[in-house]
């Protein structure tokens, strides 16, 4: 089944097809051995004047310890966590250096910076090929925003950027627990009432945003309707999050190339990121910023 995650959907990736797992190809294509499927086993004929394998290599030959993933090339879980890792320690570190270069009013590097991020996104997204290097380079433009965007917050209310990181990690935690004990199911349905809500909530931002813009202000992040949809907003991202795990485990089960973990810390980076901009603007608003 084709995944309804951006991030995980494009052709060729997290799938058999693409030719890592060794299903469903057929000895014409590709096989070293041509048509015979017992070349280089213990059942091949042996060439003339070549002694037979003895029992001694044949008991190494199905005794030994088979190949686990990291041998075969195949994504782990630590492949996942050690991508993520280094696209979130980019992104910290591009956030140090917005928040102690740039003066907290200015925003015109944050939006600038912001924009890229998002083409560069889009190209990771549906770009076929996995490119570390892109990744890389979103977590770099979008840490350099985000630090901008803290830094000022911060200023305002003082302590919220610290209560905003605290926030997302409970969030991630509590999916983390809720999807690993069977609480959260990733179902088809569950997943197009999840997108579906998505994308109207997206809409709703980009009106309220171009309403904005003209002075006509809907208060979509003030008082308590901002509160109704910062919640809403931070439940959006623990089903992204949901959904990021599921491809993972999916990934992982399918035997995905290694490559493949950053294309799986990339989504894991998008809803993080998602997570902690939305509990950033409910703090706000609960603290008094309207």
């Amino acid at each position: 089944m084709r995944s309804s995650n951006p991030v995980f959907s494009r052709e060729g990736s997290f799938t058999r097809d693409a030719g890592y797992a060794g299903f469903g190809t057929s000895a014409q294509a590709g096989s070293p051995h041509g048509q015979n499927p017992y070349a280089g086993t213990p059942y091949a004929q042996q060439p003339q004047g070549q002694a037979p394998l003895t029992d001694e290599q044949l008991y190494q030959m199905y005794n030994g310890p088979a190949a686990g993933p990291a041998a075969t090339g195949r994504m782990t879980l630590d492949d996942v966590v050690a991508r993520t890792a280094m696209t979130l320690l980019t992104l910290v570190a591009a956030g140090a250096v917005a928040w102690f270069t740039l003066p907290f009013e200015n925003f015109g590097y944050a939006v600038g910076a912001s924009l890229v991020a998002l083409v560069v996104g889009l190209v990771i997204s549906f770009k076929r090929s996995v490119s570390p290097p892109l990744i890389l380079t979103y977590a770099a433009l979008q840490g350099f925003a985000m630090g901008a965007i803290s830094h000022a917050f911060n200023t305002m209310l003082n302590g919220i950027v610290i209560q905003a990181v605290l926030g997302t990690a409970a969030v991630f935690a509590a999916t983390l627990f809720a999807y690993k004990s069977g609480r959260i199911r990733v179902t088809a349905r569950y997943t197009r009432i999840g997108i579906a809500i998505a994308l109207g909530f997206v809409l709703l931002m980009l009106v309220n945003l171009v309403a904005s813009a003209f002075g006509a202000d809907m208060g979509l992040r003030s008082g308590p309707l901002g509160i109704v949809v910062g919640l809403i907003g931070v439940a959006l991202g623990a089903f992204f999050l949901s959904l990021d795990f599921h491809e993972v485990e999916t990934a992982i089960a399918h035997g995905a190339p290694q490559r493949e973990s950053w294309r799986a810390a990339f989504g894991l980076t998008l809803s993080l990121v998602w997570i902690y901009k939305e509990m950033l603007q409910l703090i706000a608003i609960l603290r008094g910023d309207d």
